[in-house]
């Protein structure tokens, strides 16, 4: 059971009357002669392949997995089918260079189609998801070579592509890897060593899959300095780009794990495989990481898909669920008791979903705009600037919307009650998938140690401070405006509370580093909630100027603004004390007495 409707309604409300999409695209001249109904038609076809084709997989696919035999994973029934009519359809190549067979459209249009393929299907769009990342590695990294072979293919879809970094021995710690690669008379190298938790890294979809394998060269410097970066192809390709002989990848088992059931994780075991080096040698992890921030920015958009789509069945169910009268009174005395949407609390866990579901579209399709303009916008500085919002933000999106995915689900799986608990209504499904979102493409530690020690206190906190000039400019503009303050008025206290916590763990850390470990994880929530309450006040104006149409979009909008102010912002009070209680009470006992 279940449902799912892409929400093109508020898509179209964040890129069209929130970012004013239209007006950025003057700017980036490969862009310039997209519409608006261009950008809504595609959105809407891609709605309509999400809810028809891969959502009624999704069920489906959780309960059968993917299955193992003798290296071969076959994915559950249906999935080739759809992948199948998503390469015929065109969409891997929605926002790739046309010179590639690509479409060229922006990344913000294709970032709200994965938040879609996320809601639907989860599992399903880490597939091709992960080819995306690969397409994008080649196309800054690839030589000539990798291009004209490599990259045509994944455009089209029928290659795809995983990115191999964890061993057994290791994970975020790349530094330790011990994957071997030798060159060879030829050019190319010979790749031994195991990577695990290789999500997609074989299948029954496509011909061919490119695994991107960070491994190291005989006298490698030590640590991440010495990691360099290889394509490596289930079947090697010939000069004209078709396959031809097996290589010494193969796949030693998949997991059994907690969601993504139908996404195949693998242990893949490189045997004297064929490689051939991406980028300069030493140097693989500065070429990987165009793919793995693509993948965190994707992780985040699997968490906005389940929270969009954990919101959607708990208000389905909550409207049509009985359950007590309200405490003020029947709400619907022709029947034995009350819908439960008309409690309290009920509303507070939905309310709860909405906001964080519409706050994080905002976020993300910000993000991916400005990714849109680090790429082509005509002003050299502009894009410099947004180079940096974007290092600055990257963290963020992965992780702030990820922890906020994990309470969006379980307050479904609650909205529910004991059907939440059971598999025949899906719920417990989307807490079981989200989970994962929290751990993998760096953990959100991690993502909170990068945020605060090398993106904030590694520059003295630059990039954040033009990130508050941002907000200090709407500040301006709206606090003087009565209708405005509810919104205006947290927000400019927020933006003076971040300043000066930054500036306190930063006077601590000089002391003491471990202050920037202690302090990491709270205050990626608080300046994550920053960034939500910008957007959510910025979406109240809009829609504060459009009430008098008396569309109902725009008072729920401004309902749930009040809501997020109101009940979710004051979260940052306990998560700024809790930074700023150090690391003290974590640090001064002893191991043996844990």
């Amino acid at each position: 059971m279940g449902q799912y409707t892409a929400p093109l309604r508020d898509m179209q409300f964040v890129l069209h009357e929130l970012l004013d999409v239209q007006t950025e695209l003057a700017h980036l001249p490969v862009h310039a002669g997209l519409d608006t109904e261009t950008i809504d038609q595609v959105l809407a076809e891609a709605g309509k392949f999400c809810e028809e084709v891969l959502f009624p997989l999704n069920q489906s696919g959780d309960q059968q997995g993917c299955s193992y035999s003798n290296g071969v994973v076959t994915t559950p029934v249906g999935f080739k089918a759809a992948y199948q009519d998503y390469i015929k359809a065109g969409w891997p190549a929605l926002a790739c260079d046309p010179e590639q067979g690509g479409q060229g459209l922006p990344v913000f249009v294709n970032n709200a189609l994965y938040e879609m393929l996320n809601s639907a299907n989860q599992a399903w769009t880490m597939y091709p998801g992960l080819s995306h990342g690969a397409y994008e590695c080649l196309h800054a990294h690839g030589t000539p070579e990798h291009k004209k072979i490599y990259l045509p293919k994944l455009v089209a879809g029928v290659w795809t592509g995983t990115m191999c970094l964890t061993e057994p021995h290791c994970g975020t710690d790349l530094g330790l890897l011990r994957t071997k690669a030798e060159v060879q008379d030829d050019g190319s190298y010979r790749i031994n060593g195991t990577k695990i938790f290789i999500s997609s890294g074989e299948h029954d979809l496509a011909e061919n899959i490119i695994h991107l394998v960070l491994a190291r060269l005989p006298g490698a410097p030590a640590g991440t300095k010495g990691i360099s970066l290889f394509v490596v192809p289930k079947f090697v390709p010939n000069a004209e780009g078709e396959i031809g002989e097996r290589n010494g990848v193969s796949c030693a088992s998949i997991e059994h794990k907690m969601g993504i059931h139908a996404n195949a994780t693998c242990v893949i075991n490189l045997d004297n495989a064929h490689g051939w080096l991406v980028g300069e040698p030493h140097k693989g992890l500065n070429a990987m990481f165009v793919m793995m921030n693509a993948a965190r920015l994707g992780v985040g958009m699997q968490g906005l898909g389940l929270t969009e789509v954990a919101y959607q069945n708990s208000l389905a169910y909550a409207r049509q669920r009985l359950q007590m009268r309200a405490l003020n009174g029947a709400k619907a005395p022709d029947k034995a008791a009350d819908p439960i949407i008309v409690h309290p609390d009920v509303r507070r866990m939905l309310l709860t979903q909405k906001a964080y579901a519409e706050g994080g579209r905002a976020f993300a399709y910000w993000i991916a705009l400005l990714i849109d303009k680090e790429r082509s916008h005509q002003d050299e500085k502009v894009r410099a600037e947004c180079a940096e919002w974007v290092a600055l933000l990257t963290p963020i999106v992965k992780a702030f919307l990820t922890d906020n995915a994990c309470e969006a689900t379980n307050l479904g799986m609650q909205v529910l009650g004991g059907h939440g608990y059971i598999s025949e209504w899906g719920v417990e499904q989307y807490v079981r998938d989200a989970r994962i979102g929290t751990i993998y493409e760096g953990t959100n530690t991690i993502q909170s140690l990068d945020l605060l020690g090398r993106k904030v206190l590694g520059d003295m906190g630059a990039k954040l401070k033009k990130f508050g000039a941002l907000v200090r400019d709407f500040i301006e503009q709206e606090g003087v405006k009565p209708e405005m303050q509810e919104f205006v008025n947290p927000l400019a206290e927020l933006g003076d509370k971040v300043q000066k916590l930054t500036m306190e763990i930063g006077m601590k850390a000089m002391g003491d580093r471990d202050e920037v470990g202690a302090a990491a994880t709270p205050y990626l929530r608080v300046v994550g909630h920053l960034i939500f309450a910008y957007f959510w006040a910025r979406s109240a104006r809009v829609a504060l100027d459009k009430q008098a149409t008396g569309d109902p979009f725009y008072q729920a909008k401004l309902v749930t603004a009040r809501f997020y102010f109101a009940k979710l912002l004051p979260e940052t009070a306990w998560q700024i004390r809790s930074a700023r209680a150090g690391a003290k009470s974590l640090m001064e006992l002893d191991e043996a007495l844990f």
